[in-house]
């Protein structure tokens, strides 16, 4: 019996010099530094998209250029080949936007790039200023009250992008480069809905930049795809809205009221383009 009791005495001993020491462990395992590097939300460190370089355009020759044709068209994101650019982790615009207010590329006012745009203009185009009719609760009088609304990548519904098309003579085929882009904000003037664009960047010095951010790819999640590659592959929706002409017009100046003649006007003009090089051959 004594040697039992003796047995107990020493385990109820260690039990409790267990017990002492455990806080002390666990505030010495919390206490060390966690490598948040192992936390990602994916299963590898994917760095195809950041560190990929792109391959400057080719040189051409004047005398390899024939023909050519200036055309004017729009993105818009609210269709589903589109939605990609205004995915909600990072749309296109914002991208466009921290370049062009960063002084990472040159922004300009119209699309010829000739005018530059400063980033405080940039973004002071960030808002609106927009007046609105409302009534007074007490009174029932209708006053004006100018409302300031903040333009979000979710307001930007449509891009419109410059490009020309032309025959190289070297290559025998047809090819397209595209010259500009730019975000198109609504504006209410006068009650009236009206697009303008922001500003307007100059498409081959933001190759680079657009190559180092990842587009969504609806087909497959682990298709390394950047933004210079679905502008360059043609992975969008757009319809033309201009072409080059003596007087300069768009298709709304000579379709005031009529928007489904300036989307078949529209299509002429591609089929147009698409069937150029097929008409230089004969079989």
């Amino acid at each position: 019996m004594k040697k039992l009791n003796l047995v107990l005495f020493f385990l109820t001993g260690i039990l409790a010099l267990s017990e002492a020491q455990r806080p002390e462990s666990v505030i010495t395992e919390a206490s060390e530094p966690i490598d948040s590097s192992i936390f990602m939300d994916d299963i590898v460190k994917r760095r195809t998209i950041v560190d990929q370089r792109v391959l400057p355009y080719e040189g051409l020759r004047e005398a390899d250029i024939p023909w050519e044709k200036r055309v004017w068209q729009v993105i818009d994101v609210r269709e589903k080949m589109n939605l990609a650019f205004v995915y909600p982790k990072q749309p296109l615009f914002q991208i466009l936007n921290d370049a062009a207010t960063s002084g990472m590329v040159a922004a300009f006012r119209e699309e010829d790039f000739k005018e530059f745009m400063q980033a405080v203009e940039i973004e002071g185009m960030m808002f609106s200023m927009d007046t609105i009719q409302v009534i007074d609760p007490e009174t029932y009088e209708t006053k004006t009250q100018i409302v300031k609304n903040e333009i979000s990548s979710a307001s930007i519904k449509f891009f419109r992008i410059k490009e020309i098309w032309f025959f190289d003579r070297e290559a025998s085929r047809m090819r397209v480069r595209i010259l500009g882009i730019a975000p198109i904000r609504e504006r209410i003037i006068a009650g009236k809905a009206e697009e303008q664009a922001m500003y307007w960047l100059y498409y081959p010095q933001i190759r680079d930049i657009l190559a180092r951010h990842r587009a969504f790819n609806d087909f497959n999640d682990a298709s390394p795809l950047s933004w210079d590659d679905v502008f360059e592959m043609r992975r969008f929706s757009s319809y033309i809205y201009k072409e080059s002409n003596a007087q300069d017009l768009r298709l709304k100046d000579f379709f005031p009221l009529d928007g489904v003649a300036r989307l078949r006007e529209g299509e002429k003009i591609k089929n147009k383009l698409f069937n150029f090089e097929q008409d230089l051959w004969e079989y």
